[in-house]
């Protein structure tokens, strides 16, 4: 993306979205007014009312200083519907029949010059709902325009600019890719950073972190646990300079930084809908917290607003949007006005769930637009297509279904932001079942899912920042657990790899030994040629290409399978003109064998004799062809959730979970499916809380 300026980046804004603001919003939240009444006297004032139900509704006011600072402040307007204010957030709201007073409360009670305050209420309104034409500040009425009450002997002061004004946000971000999570550290629930799991930070970690190419870090923070009571909600100090201590570590080591308020979201946070004022003023009391704390950090330190937002008990998609947007807009509010630094500091504003939903996107355009900000950041989160991440209902491959669910999140992202000039960061990505278990997406698999993810993401002008909450780079030792992993996504961050159908090629060990055949995926690269170990094997006499068609000779595989002992027999390396090379494992198998087993619902196995082959997945149904066990929708069931193959063991587990949902006293067959292409039929009946298992 060519880079823009802020101020270009504002016109953009201004034409591309303000100046049809009231249509986004109304399109995006139900209705929208906007009056912008343009301050005489020192002040402007916008007024939006982003969402409106029968006898209800919900509106923001921005009030924009443009003369001397003011200490305490205090707008009033009149209804011209008679509507009534009942809640308020941001500001103390007091009415006289029509005639409505907004004051501030202790954290924004300073407007410096040029800058803006705002606070939000829910109104109720009867006939109509027509939004105020005239507002005053202290007094003056708001014009837009700047005219001092009173002759100034002197020229008005003004502010310096704060050091480090980030004047090109989409270059900032850019900057920041690649970037990395310290997961499972300061956001762990429990009584501190190791409490699930991880060992304490130290700068020697991000030091490592720095040395494989990061050049961000994104530190998620949850701090429910760790502050006082109401009303001022006072965070441990020893926390707090602890969380300080880490951040300054990362700075130091010149990484960009994002902290955030991360498990609250779902803690306490999502409890809004019933209990908005409680939640709202112990979220302001964080944000004004550390705002104040970090507010002359360097300006690559970044602010995210809430990490994966949602409510419990809401009364749909308008009200979640409505209690996002007050949750970013106060979040905006207390960041800019604490000064320092934070005056521009760049801010990350999420889509509810992170969802990368066109709904959910279009909301949080409204709230973009609202606040017409130069220095905001839009996030979401993407682990992949549901099926493929955890591997449900057969979803084993990265097929045509998966990568175009991942092309049009990445799509809609970037027609909404980035298309706009508005920076976007990727602030999570992965996939969800390699966390549980390492064969729950296959190998090959998911190094084609991340190899095109990093393309995509670079097509899209997307900053992004891997999730690792230490089940990638081990944080005691400084070592990648899967480097193999690694290296396809450090490759995916600057260019395309060639990739195959498959990473194994199956040969039985049964049968005679015959050519096979892999489809390559050049993904833009040439192939090069094919090498075992360090000896290149022979084009015409080991293998053929032809177009696409990677085919090896029954006399290569021959030779590399040596004795053909059950399992890999040789690793084969194809190289392409770029990237990393794509591994091909040379399998020997046979069909796999399951015996008889008995046991109970919360402990029952299969023996099973693998010879080389491995679990792809497994349907389970009743003798009427129904679908048995958890996620009823499909045959196939979850990956490692309901079975997990043990290699070491030689058995299968049948888990506690997939028992649980299974009619007692029906007989379900099991059709087990394995990379080599073999499906094993078993059968399993369960009665009570024993299990019967049977070949036949």
């Amino acid at each position: 993306m060519t880079a823009l300026r802020s101020t270009t980046r504002r016109t953009r804004w201004r034409i591309g979205l303000l100046a049809s603001g009231l249509s986004v919003l109304l399109a995006a939240l139900g209705m929208t007014f906007a009056v912008s009444a343009q301050a005489a006297a020192g002040c402007r004032v916008v007024y939006t009312a982003p969402n409106q139900w029968p006898g209800g509704f919900t509106a923001n006011v921005a009030v924009t200083n443009l003369g001397d600072t003011i200490n305490n402040w205090s707008l009033t307007w009149t209804f011209p519907s008679g509507q009534q204010v009942t809640q308020a957030w941001n500001a103390n709201v007091t009415s006289s029949g029509a005639n409505v007073t907004a004051t501030n409360v202790g954290y924004n009670g300073t407007i410096a010059t040029n800058a803006t305050v705002s606070f939000g209420f829910n109104g109720s309104w009867t006939g109509a709902n027509t939004a105020p034409s005239s507002f005053a500040l202290n007094g003056v009425t708001c014009t837009g325009s700047v005219g001092p009450t009173t002759p100034p002997t002197t020229q008005p002061p003004t502010s310096p600019p704060p050091t480090g004004n980030p004047t090109n946000p989409a270059a900032a971000v850019a900057a920041m890719e690649p970037g990395w999570n310290l997961g499972n550290s300061f956001d762990a629930t429990g009584d501190g950073e190791t409490s699930w799991g991880n060992p304490r930070v130290t700068a020697q970690l991000l030091d490592n972190i720095k040395a494989q190419g990061f050049k961000s870090v994104r530190i998620p923070v949850t701090w429910g646990q760790h502050h006082g009571a109401a009303p001022n909600y006072t965070i441990n100090p020893t926390y707090l300079n602890r969380v300080k201590e880490v951040v300054d570590w990362a700075l130091a080591d010149d990484f960009y930084v994002m902290i955030n308020i991360h498990h609250d979201s779902w803690q306490w946070i999502a409890n809004m809908p019933a209990n908005r004022t409680t939640v709202l003023a112990r979220y302001n009391a964080i944000w004004t917290q550390v705002a104040n704390t970090f507010r002359n950090s360097s300006p690559k330190l970044v602010f995210e607003s809430v990490n994966e937002p949602q409510f419990t008990g809401s009364s749909g998609d308008a009200q979640n949007a409505a209690l996002l947007h007050e949750l970013n807009t106060s979040f905006h509010g207390i960041v800019r006005q604490s000064g320092g630094n934070n005056a521009t500091r760049l801010l990350v504003l999420p889509t509810l769930h992170t969802s990368s939903d066109q709904a959910r996107i279009d909301e949080l355009v409204a709230t973009f637009d609202a606040l017409d900000d130069p220095n905001l950041i839009a996030t979401y989160h993407f682990y992949g297509y549901w099926p493929f991440s955890v591997n449900v209902a057969g979803g084993t491959r990265f097929d045509a279904t998966v990568q175009q669910d991942l092309t049009d999140a990445f799509d809609r992202i970037h027609t909404a932001f980035t298309a706009r000039g508005i920076p976007v960061i990727l602030g999570e990505y992965g996939l969800l079942g390699f966390d549980r278990h390492t064969g729950t997406i296959q190998q090959g698999e998911k190094l084609k899912f991340f190899e095109f993810l990093g393309h995509y993401a670079r097509a899209r002008q997307i900053t992004t920042m891997w999730w690792d909450n230490g089940q990638h780079f081990n944080r005691n030792t400084h070592q990648w657990n899967d480097p193999e992993l690694f290296a396809q996504i450090k490759s995916s961050w600057t260019t395309r790899s060639g990739t195959a159908s498959s990473d194994q090629v199956f040969t039985a060990r049964s049968g005679a030994v015959t050519a096979k055949s892999l489809t390559l995926n050049l993904n833009g690269t040439s192939f090069v040629g094919l090498r075992h170990g360090n000896t290149d094997l022979v084009r015409g006499t080991d293998y053929t290409v032809s177009g696409n068609q990677l085919t090896l000779t029954a006399a290569a595989l021959t030779r590399l399978s040596g004795d053909r002992a059950y399992g890999t027999n040789a690793v084969l390396s194809a190289r392409f003109s770029q990237g990393v090379p794509w591994r091909i494992n040379l399998v020997t198998y046979d069909r796999p064998v399951l015996q008889n087993a008995t046991g109970t619902t919360g402990s029952f196995t299969i023996p099973t004799t693998f010879r080389g082959d491995q679990l792809a997945t497994m349907e389970a149904t009743y003798a009427d062809g129904s679908n048995a066990g958890p996620h009823n929708w499909t045959p196939f069931k979850e990956f490692d959730h309901t079975f997990a193959p043990n290699y070491t063991a030689n058995n299968i587990v049948l888990k506690p979970e997939f028992f649980a949902e299974v009619n007692d006293n029906s007989r379900v067959t099991l059709r087990f499916h394995f990379w080599s292409g073999e499906i094993v039929t078993y059968y399993v009946t369960r009665s009570g809380g024993n299990v019967t298992g049977t070949t036949s």
